[in-house]
């Protein structure tokens, strides 16, 4: 009796202590909480902003053009006189949720075609992968402009725009990984005994895949933030009243001798986005083990 309550005591213990393992944070480093804060805050002032925010930052009182930092316009004003901190808060609902959503898609489809090709057979395989090089090998910004002359500068239309553009990117790497675990030993013990495709490739592959994706996909959250600022920096992106960080650079470019803060907010909101995804990037959980530091 004795024994058997100590064998169920000690299961018990394993399991709970799986379970804490389970649901523990993973470890990383000061560097990351910072890029993480800094990622939370714009993912709420996208959010958020549009909500708490009522207007468009127009001035009530006296029109100051490019006005200085004050107690009344942390950010200063831009060339109609308009609140740079609300524009900045505004422009943060096109940058980093368009961004995200076009990155999103990108991966996804990306991934999902990884995976089709590695289990597939060569034809299928190879057909995927020439189609998809015919399209990298189209400049991302040339593409990016036929796009939009061809179908408008919607939010829409430069969400799939992006989107296009970095699914190969994402299917390349994400194709190399899964055909190397493919060719793993416990995939062919799981065809053995029968397991689809389907099961094959949502069990077996894309688990073991999931951790570089999630660092590419940060990489690629990085570059279409900076696609999107660069077309609505020329003109082609966010289209006023609406605009996003590059847009707000483009307008507020007569500033830029005076060193206004009109001009310099956005830029400096678009690098702190940048550099906040790259600092939670460097810092991935495994990271550290893989390059060997203890």
């Amino acid at each position: 009796m004795s024994t058997t309550s100590n064998t169920q005591v000690t299961a018990a213990a394993s399991a709970a202590g799986k379970s804490g393992r389970r649901w523990r944070l993973p470890y990383m480093g000061f560097t990351a909480w910072i890029g993480c804060l800094i990622l939370l805050g714009w993912l709420l002032a996208a959010v958020l902003g549009p909500i708490l925010i009522n207007a468009d930052g127009s001035p009530t009182g006296e029109i100051q053009i490019f006005g200085p930092i004050s107690a009344q316009h942390w950010l200063g004003t831009d060339y109609l006189g308009r609140d740079m901190l609300t524009r900045v808060i505004l422009g943060a609902r096109y940058t980093v949720c368009v961004a995200l959503v076009s990155t999103l898609c990108a991966s996804g489809i990306g991934i999902t075609l990884a995976l089709l090709a590695s289990v597939s057979g060569r034809w299928i395989d190879a057909c995927m992968s020439r189609g998809l090089d015919t399209l990298t090998a189209i400049p991302s910004k040339m593409f990016a402009l036929i796009m939009v002359a061809a179908f408008g500068s919607s939010v829409w239309m430069l969400a799939i725009t992006a989107a296009i553009i970095y699914i190969p990117g994402a299917y390349r790497i994400a194709r190399s990984l899964a055909v190397n675990i493919n060719a793993m030993d416990y995939v062919t013990v799981a065809r053995t005994r029968g397991e689809g495709t389907t099961y094959i490739m949502r069990r077996e592959i894309l688990p073991n895949i999931i951790g570089p994706m999630l660092a590419d996909l940060g990489l690629r959250f990085v570059y279409v933030v900076l696609l999107l600022a660069s077309l609505s920096f020329l003109g082609l992106g966010i289209q006023p009243p609406d605009a996003d960080w590059g847009s707000l650079v483009r307008e507020n470019i007569g500033a830029l001798s005076e060193g206004s803060m009109a001009v310099v907010a956005p830029a400096l909101a678009i690098a702190s986005l940048t550099l906040a995804v790259n600092l939670v990037i460097d810092n991935l959980p495994g990271r550290s083990a893989r390059n060997g530091v203890k």
